[in-house]
C-alpha cells in the first residue's frame, strides 16, 4: 500500500490508526535516516559486487604462508609452491617425475645462466575463487585458496590439495571497511578441516594498508618434524608484531602453531598484489635468473635473515575444470576411476567469455593421473572431487590423526545444516541425492562447531541464491584472472655506467651493466668516439661527457652519463 495516498490514517484489519501528522513525521525521519546510510545498505537483498571488486577482495584477504622446508643440496626448491604447468609441457601427469628429478637442474642452470630449462615458469600460485551471497540483510563472501604443490609425501604422491577458506561478513564493497570482519577461517589438515572463528587468538593477521592476510604455517613434503606430515596447514599463533620483532633481532626462524610446538620457517609466501606486504617482507618473484638464490636448500632451523621470501600469484580454481570435462581431452591429466557428475545451470566460460563446458548434466574425471606410478594414479581426487568445494565437510576444532576422516555425507543427503536441511531440501532437487551435484550446491558454515554426526553449523544456500536478483555470485565456476600463459616476471630495470679517471689526454672505454626489464636491450650513445657492435661499450675522449640511453623490449628506458675526468696536474684532477 502507498501510504502517501492515505493521509488520514493507516489501518489494518482489527488494527489501529496513526494520525496523519505522526505518519508524516515518521516518514520524514525515515527519509533522513536513509539518506545517512551507505547506498548499498538500503538496497533490498539484491546488490552485487563488481567483478573488479571481487578480485580486490581475493587479493586483500589472500593469506601469508610461512612454510618449513625439507631440502638439502640435492633438493633445492622441492617445497616451493608452484602452478600446474610449471614445466610448460601441458602435461600434469608427469609432474611427479619432472619436479623431483629436473627442478634442481633448472635451479643450477639458472645459476650459471646456461639457458637450460629457461622455458619453465614456476609461478607460485594459489588457485582462488570468491563466492558472494546474502547473509540475511548483509553481504558475505566465501573466499577459497588452493595451495598447489606438484608432489607430496617425499615425492611418492602427485599433486597436493591443501586449501584455506575465509568467510568475510558485513561486506560493503571496500575491503576492510567499518563493520566488515573475518567470520571464520578453515584450513585443510589432510582429511580434516580445522576451523577458527572471529575472536580466536589463533587467528593472526598481517594487517597492512592494502591487505589483511591471515598467517598460516605449512609443513614440508616430508615428515621431518614430529607431528606434521606432507604440507599440512596450521594456524600461526604468534602475532605479526612478534614475528617482525624476531626478524629485526635475527632470531631463529620459528613460529608457534596450533596443535603443535614451535615450527621452523624456511619460506614466507606473500601475495604479489599486496605491495605493503611484499615490501615489509622484502619478497621477490621467482625468475630464471634468481631461482638459485630463492631456494632454501635447508632442513635445519635457520635465522630469519636466511628465510626465503617469495611472492605468489592468484589464479582461478575453475582454470582446471574444463580439462576434466568428458567432452575435452581429459585423459592427458586425469583417470577414469573417479568421476563427478554435475548439473550445470550455466556453462563454464573462460576469461574471454568463451564456453568451455556447456550447461546441463556433465561428467568430469577427477582421479589424478601419474605416469610415474604403475597404476597410473596415487588415488587422489582433483578439486571437483573435494568435499570442501561444496562446503560439505565436517568442521573440527582440532585435527584427528593423519588418517582421520569425518564425513558429513553432503552428497548422499545425510549431511544437514542448522535448519535440519540437506542439500536437496535447499535446492528442491531430490533426484540429485547420491546421483549428481547441482552446480550451486553449497553449505556455508557459520563458524560454529556442531559435534553431532552428519550435522554442521551453517546453512545450505537456498535454490537461486546465486542469481543477481538475489545478490549472489558463484565464483567457484568463474575465470577472472588473466592466465598469463607465457608470463615470466622480470626484475627491476637497472643500468650502471662507471665514471673513470685517466691521465691527461687519454681516452677511456666504459661498459654499461644492465639487468631487469625484458631483453633484448637497445643502446644509444652520444658524444663518443667509438661504440662496440653489441652497443654496451663506448670510447670517450679526454674531458668529454658521454650519454647513454638504454631501452628494453617492454618499453622501459634509462639515461646515464659518464665523464672522462682528466688528471694532468699534481694534487688532483682538473675538470
Amino acid at each position: 500500500m502507498d501510504l502517501a495516498i492515505r493521509p488520514e490514517r493507516y489501518s489494518r484489519s482489527g488494527g489501529f490508526t496513526v494520525p496523519a501528522v505522526s505518519l508524516r513525521w515518521l516518514l520524514a525521519a525515515l527519509a533522513v535516516l536513509l539518506a545517512l546510510l551507505p547506498v548499498r545498505s538500503v538496497q533490498a537483498q539484491a546488490w552485487l559486487l563488481t567483478a573488479a571488486e571481487r578480485k580486490t577482495y581475493q587479493q586483500y584477504y589472500a593469506p601469508v604462508i610461512l612454510q618449513r622446508a625439507e631440502e638439502n643440496s640435492s633438493k633445492p626448491g622441492r617445497d616451493w609452491i608452484s602452478n600446474y604447468d610449471f614445466d610448460r609441457d601441458g602435461n600434469f601427469a608427469n609432474n611427479r617425475y619432472t619436479w623431483p628429478n629436473l627442478l634442481s637442474q633448472y635451479i643450477y642452470a639458472s645459476q650459471t645462466r646456461s639457458g637450460a630449462y629457461s622455458n619453465w615458469r614456476i609461478r607460485p600460485t594459489l588457485y582462488s575463487s570468491a563466492v558472494e551471497f546474502m547473509d540475511g540483510n548483509s553481504k558475505a563472501l566465501l573466499l577459497l585458496y588452493h595451495v598447489y604443490h606438484p608432489v607430496d609425501k617425499k615425492a611418492n604422491e602427485i599433486h597436493d590439495w591443501e586449501r584455506i577458506e575465509i568467510v568475510v561478513r558485513g561486506v560493503g564493497g571496500t575491503p576492510g571497511a567499518g563493520g566488515e570482519y573475518v567470520g571464520h577461517v578453515t584450513i585443510t589438515s589432510h582429511k580434516d578441516h580445522v576451523m577458527r572463528s572471529y575472536g580466536s587468538p589463533d587467528l593472526n593477521f598481517m594487517q597492512v594498508a592494502d591487505g589483511k592476510h591471515v598467517m598460516i604455517w605449512q609443513a614440508d613434503e616430508d615428515n621431518t618434524e614430529l607431528g606434521t606430515h606432507g604440507h599440512e596447514l596450521h594456524f600461526v599463533q604468534d602475532s605479526y608484531a612478534t614475528i617482525a620483532t624476531r626478524r629485526t633481532n635475527n632470531n631463529s626462524a620459528e613460529v608457534e602453531v596450533t596443535n603443535d610446538d614451535d615450527k621452523s620457517v624456511h619460506y614466507v609466501w606473500v601475495p604479489e598484489t599486496s605491495p605493503s606486504a611484499v615490501s615489509a617482507w622484502g619478497a621477490s618473484t621467482i625468475r630464471y635468473d634468481n631461482a638459485f638464490a630463492l631456494a632454501a636448500g635447508r632442513d635445519d632451523t635457520v635465522s630469519w635473515s636466511l628465510v626465503k621470501r617469495i611472492t605468489y600469484e592468484l589464479q582461478d580454481l575453475a582454470d582446471v575444470f574444463g580439462g576434466q570435462w568428458s567432452g575435452a581431452n581429459w585423459s592427458t591429466n586425469w583417470n577414469s576411476g573417479q568421476t563427478a557428475d554435475i548439473l550445470l545451470d550455466s556453462p563454464i566460460v573462460d576469461e574471454a567469455g568463451q564456453i568451455e563446458v556447456p550447461a546441463g548434466l556433465q561428467r568430469f574425471y577427477v582421479l589424478s593421473r601419474d605416469t610415474s606410478s604403475s597404476s597410473l594414479t596415487d588415488g587422489r581426487d582433483g578439486v571437483l572431487g573435494k568435499d570442501w568445494l561444496w562446503g560439505a565437510y565436517s568442521a573440527e576444532t582440532n585435527a584427528d590423526t593423519i588418517s582421520g576422516s569425518d564425513k558429513l555425507g553432503g552428497y548422499t543427503g545425510a549431511g544437514r545444516d542448522s535448519y535440519n536441511r540437506n542439500r536437496a531440501d535447499a535446492s528442491g532437487d531430490y533426484a540429485s541425492l547420491n546421483v549428481y551435484w547441482r552446480q550451486h550446491d553449497l553449505l556455508v558454515h557459520s563458524g560454529g562447531i556442531d559435534t553431532r554426526e552428519h550435522y554442521e553449523a551453517g546453512q545450505w544456500l537456498l535454490n537461486g541464491w546465486q542469481l543477481a536478483q538475489n545478490g549472489g555470485f558463484d565464483g567457484r565456476w568463474a575465470q577472472v584472472f588473466d592466465d598469463r600463459p607465457a608470463y615470466e616476471s622480470v626484475g627491476p630495470f637497472t643500468v650502471g655506467l662507471p665514471v673513470l679517471t685517466r691521465g691527461c689526454g687519454d681516452t677511456i672505454v666504459v661498459t654499461a651493466t644492465v639487468s631487469g626489464g625484458v631483453a633484448p636491450y637497445s643502446y644509444s650513445w652520444s658524444n663518443v668516439l667509438w661504440q662496440s657492435a653489441d652497443g654496451r661499450s663506448a670510447e670517450i675522449a679526454s674531458g668529454a661527457t658521454a650519454t647513454l640511453v638504454v631501452t628494453t623490449a617492454d618499453g622501459q628506458s634509462a639515461t646515464r652519463t659518464s665523464r672522462n675526468a682528466v688528471l694532468c696536474e699534481p694534487g688532483g684532477p682538473r675538470r
